[in-house]
């Protein structure tokens, strides 16, 4: 009796352990924009040399979704493969790397990014 009593103990706070925890959404609106809108707006936006060069507006969801002139860059659920991710990481030519010329994204910040695109990069 004490052993099913311990297992149930055990049982019972594991399922209530965060790794257990379901994930909470990643919003677009709420938590990306906002990133996107401070370290990438001013050159992803009308008139911005990243707008220009690129193709990429970072002002609006759909502007993100649209990609650039040379693809798309973000593929919704996974991140590895996501353009944007590539660029964030620092994972592509030194002169690809974005922000341009300035300091990368926190780890934070980009970790967050990773997160939502890997929940389906959806407009929420």
């Amino acid at each position: 009796m004490k052993i099913n009593v311990f297992a149930a103990a055990i049982l019972a706070l594991g399922l209530a352990s965060p790794a257990f925890a379901k994930e909470e959404p990643v919003s677009f609106a709420e938590d990306i924009q906002p990133i996107l809108q401070i370290r990438c707006g001013t050159c992803h936006q009308a008139g911005g040399a990243g707008l220009e060069q690129s193709g990429l507006d970072l002002t609006t969801y759909e502007g993100l979704m649209k990609g650039t002139k040379h693809g798309a860059m973000i593929v919704a659920g996974d991140p590895v493969t996501s353009n944007l991710m590539v660029l964030i990481d620092g994972k592509a030519d030194k002169s690809l790397q974005m922000p341009h010329g300035k300091k990368k994204l926190s780890s934070c910040d980009r970790d967050l990014i990773r997160k939502w695109i890997k929940q389906g990069a959806k407009k929420n």
